[in-house]
């Protein structure tokens, strides 16, 4: 009987090459093949139940969302409003 769990099976992903290139690059200089990357990738995906990673953007963290409002209430109530002068490459 066949043990599946074991069969190994090709996938093909597209990308660009330059991004290739670098990430083989890094991988390479940890001692690793693209395909070993991915496997690992893959694996701890599994582990994690999803990506091992974080995907989101941090502008959109509550922290920052936060900081965001306190500034724009400040400057709806005309508080810590300063004003600076900006240069240009015509000011002399």
């Amino acid at each position: 009987m066949l043990d599946i769990r074991n069969k190994k099976v090709s996938i093909s992903v597209k990308t660009n090459l330059s991004d290739k290139e670098k990430a083989a690059e890094i991988f390479d200089s940890l001692g690793l093949n693209l395909s070993t990357a991915i496997n690992i990738f893959i694996k701890k995906s599994i582990a994690e139940g999803g990506l091992p990673f974080d995907v989101r953007d941090p502008f959109y963290s509550e922290a920052n969302q936060a900081e965001l409002d306190r500034r724009f209430k400040k400057i709806d109530e005309g508080k810590d409003i300063h004003s600076h002068k900006l240069l240009n490459d015509g000011d002399k």
